[in-house]
């Protein structure tokens, strides 16, 4: 088989997988589906590849917000770009294979930290900032930009449950990459 088309038809699968995890872990709560989503992401990065990996971390933010997952439409851009850096970071620092065993590991830690680093500057200190100040509950046409219940919830979500669900999903990924990576002769 053609090796692109393998990679599409692989970060197709991983693309279903995610959405399908979304909407079955919805009901339990961020930090289950958080750390579904990023267990995906990262096993898709270090399966398939950079170009799957950033695939993926782009449109899982959308499926969310169809989904009705993500809070807020204003939050999908810096959802896509946190992913971006979380998968990025963690493809470059682990490398293709998992030797030395402290590369995955330090890698999961840089890049967790970053994507919470990168959600908490964009959602908590930007739009949370910018909408608090004078676009407070202002209407653009039909639009509320965002209500003050918004603004509270906002900062919570996007603090330490970004890392810690980066951190559990990363974990899960590390242990499972290796077992799909044998089990698909990569």
């Amino acid at each position: 088989m053609n090796k692109k088309i393998l990679k599409i038809t692989e970060t197709a699968v991983m693309l279903a997988l995610l959405i399908a995890l979304q909407a079955v872990t919805k009901p339990l709560g961020q930090i289950v589906t958080g750390s579904c989503v990023n267990a995906v992401l990262a096993i898709t990065v270090m399966l398939v590849g950079m170009g799957g990996g950033i695939s993926v971390a782009l449109i899982s933010p959308v499926c969310a917000f169809l989904l009705g997952i993500a809070p807020n439409f204003v939050t999908v851009l810096p959802i896509m770009i946190g992913n971006v850096c979380f998968v990025v970071l963690l493809k470059l620092i682990a490398g293709e294979s998992f030797k030395p065993y402290w590369r995955p590991i330090a890698a999961l830690i840089a890049a967790a930290a970053v994507k919470f680093g990168v959600l908490y500057f964009l959602v908590v200190v930007v739009i949370c900032g910018l909408a608090s100040g004078a676009l407070l509950g202002q209407k653009i046409g039909e639009i509320v930009v965002l209500a003050p219940p918004m603004l509270e919830m906002l900062p919570t979500m996007f603090t330490w449950p970004q890392l810690i669900t980066a951190l559990i999903g990363g974990a899960v990924a590390l242990l499972i990459t290796p077992i799909l990576k044998k089990a698909l002769h990569k």
